[in-house]
């Protein structure tokens, strides 16, 4: 994969018991407002091992925070193709990440393989290929594992299949618990239009994708666990760079979302800011950045920022 493709990975698949049931999450818990006047932090730079001197972009922090998911084409003798997922872990939420471990042969390929996006209970890994078997260019795919503390424990990936792709390119996936008032639970991006699909809690999708109205114009998409909040990137809104990350909200699953608004320079530069991702919690915020935006440590590297919730 070329660095112009900036991962169209910006950012799964053996059914077992497979069900359609998809256990739907009350609308309660985190509020479109509940961070309404809480402001991103600078952002920190994720130092080495996780970092390198080549690219590293579109990670997602696993559901306890403890492992980071992240492609990058560092050269190394068991990567499979020009882009691979790597995975790092932390042994408590304040200890350092360890040196990264290529995800393998049943989630990368000798394509480009990236974006990730966890299931909130850890079992599923949505994520974007180009490899053969799919319905042409980037997919969706998607891999399970059994125990969802074992980070090399995936199962071969699994087209999601033409409800979700086509021969157009689908990239940029997030998965949220099925809410009250809107089954959708995995969003993605498909040219620069975002899309939702209801799948079930072992990634089967339900039901032909359908365009979410007030969210095109993207790249990539992340959604907050209640419905309420996205964020994009893209490079054709405008902004103050190359690319820029923005942001919407709607008060309910049901409600229409906001404007898209640029996250500001805290976030943004003038160069390319791409990829974000939201932990479950809605506090972090991971995104990559071009190296000319900010001192690193490669072409392109990850760096993280966190808000606290209004009135904590």
């Amino acid at each position: 994969m070329t660095a112009s493709r900036v991962f169209a990975l910006a950012p799964l698949v053996l059914f077992f018991a497979c069900t359609t049931e998809v256990p739907v999450a009350p609308t309660g818990g985190l509020q479109a407002m509940s961070f309404a006047n809480s402001e991103w932090s600078a952002p920190v730079h994720l130092d080495a091992p996780v970092n390198s001197p080549f690219r590293e972009l579109a990670a997602a922090l696993s559901p306890d925070e403890l492992s980071l998911y992240f492609g990058s084409d560092r050269p190394d003798p068991t990567a499979s193709g020009d882009v691979d997922m790597w995975v790092s872990h932390r042994a408590c939420l304040d200890c350092p990440w360890e040196a990264p471990v290529n995800l393998g042969p049943n989630i990368n390929s000798s394509g480009g393989d990236g974006s990730p996006a966890l299931s909130p209970d850890g079992h599923l890994l949505f994520f974007v290929s180009p490899r053969d078997g799919g319905e042409g260019g980037d997919d969706i795919w998607v891999s399970h594992r059994t125990d969802p503390n074992d980070d090399l424990g995936w199962e071969p990936a699994v087209n999601l299949g033409p409800y979700v792709n086509s021969s157009a390119a689908e990239v940029g996936p997030s998965y949220i618990p099925a809410l009250e008032g809107e089954g959708m639970n995995l969003y993605f991006v498909r040219g620069t239009d975002v899309y939702a699909v209801r799948v079930t809690r072992d990634g089967e999708a339900l039901g032909p994708a359908e365009p979410v109205a007030g969210l095109g114009g993207g790249r990539g998409v992340t959604v907050r666990k209640d419905g309420r909040e996205a964020f994009i990137w893209s490079s054709t809104i405008g902004g103050l760079g190359n690319a820029d990350i923005f942001v919407t909200t709607r008060r309910s699953p049901q409600d229409e979302w906001s404007a898209l608004e640029n996250v500001g320079p805290v976030i943004n530069t003038r160069f390319a800011d791409l990829t974000p991702t939201l932990s479950l919690d809605g506090r972090t915020l991971l995104f990559s950045e071009a190296a000319a935006a900010r001192p690193g440590l490669g072409l392109q590297d990850i760096w993280m920022s966190t808000r606290t919730p209004s009135g904590h």
